[in-house]
């Protein structure tokens, strides 16, 4: 019985100190200082897959743009009316991080996820960024797969404890004695006068047919194995627990940095969609003109050039929406051909207001990373087994008892018609190990490095979080920085458009210095929206460094 116990507990342990020693030491790397994050994939993720938006994908939102009236679809195929982009500065003062997080957090704007209502429709589902998280860990193969885990481990716990209940088994056998074996006995056996030199004699011992039915109970009373087993069981629910809660964590990160990088393309592609309207607009008055004779052919040409390079660049973008959409169902877990709408969209803020966000959170404690205390538990369990093979030296007692009747004829249907005879025993089995050929003591051994190993891996992994931590706050800082000047370069290139339009009416102005002027503004706004979406990713990337990306249940 004791053996048993712990095979049971060995077969529990052996997985977790596998991954203990293996996958808990490996800590996801924050991109370097100055890098654009590409959202990696967790496994059964397309890798790459998120660097779409980042790198110019831009997926329209539902509305018109304005200046042409086009209908943006939320997705393709999906027609949708709706209001026109806002591009005024920010409104209202930033939400700093709340003093409890509930769910996903990403201190922006006037709610808990920087986004307010964007009073659009469309034919598919409509999710906020908290929907569809909240769906993602729902339909989300991999938390489907963790939440299988955690039954899988609960099953494996009742396994454990079903080893101390009483084991209740019943045997029944038939035997055909084909050729019953002789056994040879002296003479005098049989003749007390014979001589003792008289060969022996054989006689038959048995019977034809033998039958056998019985029912046996074995009871452990006393295994201290089995008892740091139940203790170990426990701890291996936790570790499960802790396990499936770092998966929603990464499906939470993936699904929010899939949720920004449409929504930040979607903005762009308002704004390139405007910039056409704009466009056409000064195509049809340099037409004007030139009939009127006021100015060249050439600069009506060259506005023609400048207006089918942005068409093309919108038909490119365009393709890149259906990438982008199918990038956000791909990580919620839904299918390619779903329809879906998003019903939130980003707030136009300025840098000032973003800047409190990047501030260090004093109240960090190392357990708020799941990675730190699945660790602990997985420490935790590390301990229990050593103590498990130590508590091998000692004895354990079981208890058992038999009942049954056998039964024993030379003809067969005897043993239906004859009457059978019963039996019982009861008693108590005490093992008490001796000596093993130091077999425990080298296990203890190579445990003991298991766990120094565990423990060498929480040092680093607190090393790893610390630099984690400085590496996504001086990332933060730099991407705050850069879209400071980003947000000044599109001002000013503004500005620049406007006096160059006036210069060109009043004549003191050349067309080229008007397209330079517009090309310099469509540069400025792309590298707006493109450090914009940086910054949005680096706070993901900093809240997932802090513990405070994702808590729920």
């Amino acid at each position: 019985m004791k053996t048993n116990s712990i095979l049971f507990i060995a077969a529990l342990w052996m997985p977790v100190v596998w991954l203990g020693t293996g996958a808990s030491a490996q800590v996801p790397t924050q991109p370097s200082v100055g890098q654009q994050p590409t959202g990696a994939a967790a496994s059964g993720q397309q890798p790459g897959a998120q660097q779409a938006a980042g790198t110019g994908a831009i997926v329209a939102q539902p509305g018109t743009t304005p200046g042409t009236g086009t209908s943006i679809p939320s997705q393709p195929g999906i027609n949708s009316t709706g209001g026109t982009p806002s591009i005024n500065p920010s409104e209202g003062p930033v939400n700093l991080q709340p003093n409890v997080i509930t769910s996903f957090n990403s201190g922006l704007g006037l709610a808990p996820t920087g986004l307010k209502p964007s009073g659009q429709t469309g034919n598919g589902q409509a999710f906020t960024l908290q929907e569809a998280i909240d769906f993602a860990l729902q339909k989300n193969v991999n938390v489907r797969n963790g939440q299988l885990d955690a039954v899988s481990a609960e099953a494996r716990i009742r396994e454990v404890k079903a080893s101390g209940l009483p084991q209740v088994a019943a045997s029944a056998s038939l035997t055909d004695n084909l050729i019953i074996q002789r056994a040879f006995l002296p003479a005098v056996f049989f003749n007390p006068n014979a001589s003792p030199d008289a060969p022996a004699v054989p006689v038959q011992f048995g019977v034809a047919y033998s039958s056998n039915a019985s029912v046996n109970l074995n009871q452990v009373i006393y295994s201290a194995s089995l008892n740091v087993g139940l203790r170990a069981a426990a701890t291996y629910r936790e570790l499960a627990q802790r396990n499936l809660q770092s998966t929603k964590v990464t499906v939470a990160e993936q699904v929010a940095k899939a949720y920004y990088g449409v929504l930040v393309a979607v903005e762009r592609a308002k704004l390139l969609d405007y910039n056409i309207g704009r466009l056409d607009t000064l195509l049809n008055e340099t037409g004007a003109l030139n009939r009127q004779g006021f100015v060249e052919k050439l600069d009506v040409q060259r506005l023609e050039v400048q207006a089918n390079n942005l068409r093309a660049e919108r038909q490119n973008v365009q393709n890149l929406i259906e990438l982008s959409y199918t990038l956000l169902k791909f990580q919620m877990g839904l299918g390619v051909n779903d329809e879906i709408t998003l019903s939130e969209r980003l707030l136009d803020r300025s840098a000032d207001d973003l800047r409190p966000l990047i501030s260090p959170d004093p109240t960090f404690q190392y357990q708020s990373r799941i990675e730190y205390s699945t660790l602990e538990t997985q420490i935790k369990l590390a301990e229990q087994d050593i103590e498990l093979t130590q508590k091998g030296y000692l004895p354990s007692a079981s208890g058992f008892a038999n009942y049954g009747y056998n039964s024993g004829r030379n003809a067969f249907s005897q043993l239906v018609t004859d009457p059978w005879f019963n039996f019982a025993t009861i008693g108590i089995s005490l093992q008490v190990p001796i000596f093993d050929g130091f077999q425990k003591r080298n296990q203890i051994a190579q445990k003991r490095i298991t766990l120094q190993k565990a423990q060498n891996n929480g040092e680093l992994l607190r090393n790893s979080i610390d630099l984690q931590i400085r590496q996504s706050s001086i990332t933060l800082k730099n991407s705050l920085q850069t879209l400071q000047t980003q947000q000044r370069n599109r001002d000013l290139a503004q500005e620049i458009v406007r006096v160059t339009q006036i210069k060109y009416k009043e004549g003191v102005g050349s067309s080229i210095e008007v397209l330079n002027a517009e090309a310099s503004y469509r540069e400025a706004q792309t590298n707006y929206f493109s450090s914009l979406y940086d910054f949005l990713i680096t706070k993901v990337d900093q809240d997932r460094s802090l513990g405070r990306l994702y808590v729920g249940n």
